[in-house]
């Protein structure tokens, strides 16, 4: 088989996988041990395979450039610095060619110029499709030097289509490619992969253009509305505020081919980042008023809200398009979707009520951000190494559960100690304690067992509130300091999922993937958890997947006849998802949440704060 394989992926979300012969056993993103939001350097993270195995047979480093280009190299040694950072740690061997030579590290493999293959490999070989077209919308993939208009230029992978057969096959098909420009050129043709991408396979078209790609477009608008073009969820939360509007102008342009692009008028590229939202030509646009406001303010302004709303609008019909291009040039109608993009709980839910008229599957891949590409990449060289050695695999079922982070074995000491650090104290509590206070209007943090791989708390890293509270989304909005109009999740036992809310044909929703409708009547129940569209992003859980998560809302619903509890990240505005003990109480010293509930230990630590 093929061992240990450790993934690691840099730049924002940077994180690492661990596989033992191509079961995953470990994933969690850099920021959760830094702290440090979106944090690019996975090096602490790297510190936790070790928890697992003393060696790695395969170190495989992900990112959008080889590492011989941005890593950085350590001094002596001159090794690309994670794998010297590997070799370190004693996980793979020293090998004494560490020079400036061209030969690699024979445990090493560099995946930094196949981003998107990355991201479709993190889907697809988690779908449970024995075949399928991967759709990738990213914000900016690979970095890759193009000859344009006889000048050397830097252009980024932007959307992708793979054609994907278990368990070695996934070519690409078709490929934009988006740059600062302006070059006064667009270019359709096809190309083979070795004339650009080490590791593609198969002829495929390509599209090169001086426009945005579709994330691009969507991270500007979120930088119009105040914040850092990687909040993107905050604009689609703010969306619903906002209404059509005439006065702003169409964010697409057609281009005489299938897909339209951005229209560079409106977004203006400035890769690698975000573009720019153009609003010195439209009146309605360049609200000069809104400058001389408070940056929190901006997304009240109607000119933010409705652009919010025209962004989301046009750009979830721009990968609607592509996911029936990809149909039409794969003749797959098993569709996985990932990429930054993949997290659009709002586009989500609206594509299957397109596509289940055309009797087509979506599979949507829970960490489409960048922290999936170490899973991808674990993944992608798993089968490769298979491939090698004449093993046929099996097919694996689709994924069921998220929580791959390290579980903490705490002794009670270790919870009294950990608790008086920060002026708590434990105490026993079952679950109907807990209901008793949610139901009175208390705040509980809830943390047990490995942390959730991806962006979503699952109800291992949650907060938790009564979701019948009217008043309940200005309430944690205000404890978490997050701004006024963003939304809540809900976890709901699986077998009534189908009563109160509709799943356009779905059996369940394990990984808050999509913002679904209510079912009639079903709003004023739970007011405080349904946004303003009238949708909620969901969790069905199971006895079988998280059974101390399952039996808390079932006491919950025993004691209110409600089968959902709301359910929001537990984190406070701006931080990283608590990983461990201590992490969890400091937040309950640093804010007005005094309840934290351990259920695997059947206590409750209480901070008070005055």
């Amino acid at each position: 088989m093929t061992g240990w394989i450790a993934a690691i992926t840099r730049g924002h979300n940077a994180g690492v996988a661990l596989f033992k012969d191509g079961e995953l056993v470990f994933a969690a993103e850099e920021e959760r041990y830094s702290r440090a939001k979106y944090d690019g350097a996975p090096l602490v993270a790297m510190t936790k395979i070790l928890d697992y195995t003393p060696k790695i047979d395969w170190l495989v480093v992900a990112h959008t450039q080889k590492m011989s280009q941005d890593s950085g190299r350590l001094e002596y040694s001159l090794e690309p610095i994670y794998q010297g950072w590997a070799r370190k740690l004693g996980l793979i061997e020293y090998y004494p060619k560490m020079d400036n030579s061209k030969e690699a590290h024979p445990q090493v493999i560099d995946y930094g110029t196949i981003h998107h293959k990355l991201h479709a490999a993190c889907a697809f070989y988690r779908s449970g499709f024995s075949d399928a077209a991967a759709v990738v919308v990213d914000g900016a993939g690979s970095f890759l030097d193009f000859s344009i208009m006889g000048s050397a230029d830097t252009v980024w992978e932007t959307e992708t289509i793979f054609d994907c057969e278990f368990p070695y096959t996934m070519n690409t098909k078709y490929k934009h490619l988006g740059g600062r420009g302006p070059w006064l050129t667009n270019q359709v043709e096809v190309m083979k992969n070795e004339d650009v991408y080490l590791g593609e396979s198969g002829e495929f078209e390509y599209v090169l253009t001086e426009t945005a790609g579709i994330v691009k477009a969507y991270e500007a608008t979120t930088q119009y509305c105040g914040w850092h073009a990687i909040e993107a969820g905050k604009t689609m939360g703010l969306f619903p505020y906002g209404e059509p509007n005439d006065e702003i102008p169409a964010l697409f342009r057609d281009t005489g081919r299938d897909l339209k692009t951005v229209d560079r008028n409106v977004i203006i590229p400035t890769y690698p980042n975000a573009g720019h939202v153009n609003g010195q030509d439209y009146p309605f646009l360049n609200d000069k008023e809104v400058m001389e406001m408070d940056r929190k303010e901006w997304p009240a302004h109607q000119s933010r809200k409705d652009m919010a709303y025209a962004t989301q609008v046009e750009t979830q019909q721009a990968v609607l398009d592509i996911i029936y291009k990809a149909v039409k040039i794969t003749g797959k109608k098993n569709i996985v979707l990932s990429g930054g993009y993949g997290l659009n709980c709002v586009a989500n839910y609206w594509y299957l009520d397109k596509l289940k008229e055309d009797g087509i599957n979506l599979y949507v891949e829970p960490v489409s951000n960048d922290g999936g590409t170490a899973i991808g990449a674990g993944l992608l060289a798993h089968y490769a190494l298979m491939q090698e050695q004449g093993i046929e695999p099996e097919l694996p079922a689709q994924i069921t559960d998220l929580y791959h982070g390290i579980s903490y074995d705490y002794t009670l000491n270790q919870i009294i100690e950990t608790a008086d650090k920060y002026g708590g104290v434990v105490s026993e509590a079952t679950n109907e304690d807990i209901v008793n206070l949610i139901t009175s209007e208390n705040i509980v943090s809830l943390f047990q067992g490995g942390a959730e791989a991806g962006p979503r708390a699952l109800g291992n890293r949650s907060i938790l509130y009564d979701p019948r509270d009217p008043e309940g989304k200005d309430f944690v909005n205000t404890v978490k300091r997050r701004e006024w109009f963003r939304p809540f999740a809900g976890s709901i036992l699986k077998e009534h999922a189908h009563e109160w809310f509709d799943l356009r044909g779905m059996e369940d929703t394990p990984f808050m993937m999509y913002a679904v409708k209510c079912q009639p009547g079903i709003e004023e129940k739970i007011p405080s958890i349904i946004h303003v569209d009238g949708t909620c992003r969901i969790q069905t859980v199971t006895e079988d997947v998280n059974k101390n998560y399952y039996d808390l809302i079932k006491a919950f619903y025993n004691a209110t006849g409600c089968p959902i509890v709301f359910n929001t990240s537990f984190n406070l505005g701006g931080e990283p998802l608590v990983e461990t003990l201590d992490d969890a109480c400091r937040t309950l010293a640093e804010s007005d949440i005094e309840y934290l509930y351990l259920p695997e230990y059947g206590k409750l630590i209480t901070v008070t704060n005055d």
